[in-house]
């Protein structure tokens, strides 16, 4: 064994604390992202004295399933109140802080690199497990406590800045919410009718090739059709701020398939979308009815007023049906400006997690270079 390399075995024990007085109520679960969740069991008239105590800066292990989801399952718990999980998990420490730290553990086995030796050295049983005396086994770098510190703190840095970015999107997003509530509290409500139109221009004349297809998630994405041999020509044209959806409700995920064009060109459209715009000087902003359609009670509203017997539609008769407050432009600017500041950081906030996966990986790799550097020396 190189001496800069330790069997996981070697620096940590299990520990074995049951929730004998029940005094711990939280129970949680552990997902494949290595992240503590909710538990989703069904713990009625289930014995939680069984159950296994985890605390601040112990990991929870799972053996099962490591092959056939190609994932060690281990997640290290943080909080400062204890939890109590599934006595068919595994809770183990580190025995000496002097010689490694949890989170430098954690950081890797958050690596793609350590999930897929993990499925390697997996059993070939059903489950594919990797029992625990396996998983002593694998041999993780052991750089100075120092060095393991500074990798652990660039790692803080970017989770700490992911979670400033999460709590601003919590507050903005309950601002938009509480805004629209009190709309539907507080104002008149107007049928949609009287604000869009519908509109059937048709790329006749093949100006315009940039083809969109719509997400549950209400974006214009890349179309995913097959366009061979398609004649474009009866594809129907959306253009800047006009909105696009797809009628059929049916096996969405109970959420309506619409979009706003804020692309800032015209794009093309499959014949079988609706497409329409809001009239002009009607006091309603396109963004507010995009705000509007964003929200997830619409989806319900939506399927809800579906009808059909294998195909559930939402035609335009029920678009023209919907009925919303419409507050002044003023306000409706207003909102607007707070729900665009959120749309933007919900995008660097994707990227921030985003950038968290492969960040693991080049901490390692950084920590193996300097190990082979002190080898050199």
């Amino acid at each position: 064994m190189n001496s800069k390399f330790s069997p996981i075995g070697k620096l940590v024990q299990l520990v074995d604390n049951r929730n004998i007085d029940c005094k711990v109520k939280l129970l949680l679960g552990m997902n494949i992202k290595k992240e503590f969740m909710p538990s989703v069991a069904n713990t009625i008239n289930t014995d939680l004295s069984k159950y296994k105590v985890i605390k601040k800066d112990q990991f929870c292990y799972s053996p099962m399933q490591t092959g056939r989801d190609e994932t060690i399952r281990v997640a290290l718990y943080k909080d400062e109140s204890a939890a109590v999980i599934s006595p068919a998990y595994s809770v183990f420490e580190v025995i000496d802080t002097s010689i490694v730290i949890a989170e430098f553990i954690m950081i890797y086995f958050l690596r793609a690199e350590s999930d897929r030796y993990g499925w390697f050295i997996s059993d070939g049983s059903v489950r594919a497990s990797l029992d625990w005396e396996r998983f002593c086994e694998i041999e993780i770098p052991l750089p100075s406590l120092e060095t393991q510190k500074n990798y652990v703190k660039i790692y803080k840095a970017i989770i700490a800045k992911q979670k400033v970015y999460k709590d601003s999107l919590d507050s903005l997003k309950f601002i938009c919410d509480s805004f629209v509530e009190n709309q539907i509290l507080t104002g008149n409500k107007k049928r949609l009718e009287s604000y869009i139109v519908q509109s059937d221009l048709k790329n006749y004349d093949l100006s315009t090739s940039y083809l969109r297809g719509i997400s549950t998630a209400k974006k214009l994405i890349e179309s995913k059709a097959n366009t061979n041999g398609v004649d474009f020509s009866k594809y129907r044209v959306v253009k800047a701020n006009e909105f696009a959806y797809v009628a059929d409700t049916s096996r969405r995920g109970d959420k309506i398939a619409i979009a706003m064009n804020q692309e800032g060109k015209s794009c093309i459209v499959s014949a079988i979308y609706t497409v329409f715009e809001v009239k002009k000087d009607s006091g309603l902003l396109p963004e507010y009815l995009y705000l509007w359609f964003s929200r997830k009670e619409f989806d319900r509203y939506a399927r809800y007023h579906s009808w059909g017997s294998a195909r559930e539609t939402f035609d335009w008769k029920s678009m023209c049906d919907v009925e919303l407050p419409i507050p002044t432009i003023e306000e409706q600017k207003a909102i607007i400006a707070i729900h665009n500041v959120l749309e933007e950081r919900k995008k660097i906030y994707q990227q921030l997690q985003s950038s968290i996966q492969p960040l693991c990986p080049v901490l390692i790799r950084g920590v193996l270079q300097e190990l082979n550097l002190e080898s050199v020396k």
